[in-house]
């Protein structure tokens, strides 16, 4: 049983978009700022950069698997037809 974030879309698994586009900008932004320091820290610290890519790539996919796993939906809400 698939979970509802994913859709079965021919070969591979596609996630639904969950993430809006202000939600995106914030998640580049932290990504960049975070992997941007990479260099300007020592050893133990620089290392913590890394985890800036979590949010740049959250933000280029649209998709937050935490999010997913949570019911949250920062995107536009599209009216079901009834």
């Amino acid at each position: 049983m698939l979970h509802e974030g994913f859709k079965r879309g021919g070969l591979f698994l596609a996630m639904d978009r969950n993430i809006g586009n202000l939600d995106r900008l914030i998640r580049l932004v932290i990504g960049i700022l975070l992997l941007g320091l990479y260099g300007a820290l020592e050893p133990p610290l620089r290392y913590v950069t890394l985890l800036g890519l979590i949010p740049l790539g959250t933000a280029f996919l649209g998709s937050c698997p935490l999010y997913s796993r949570l019911g949250i939906s920062t995107g536009r809400r599209h009216p079901t037809p009834s």
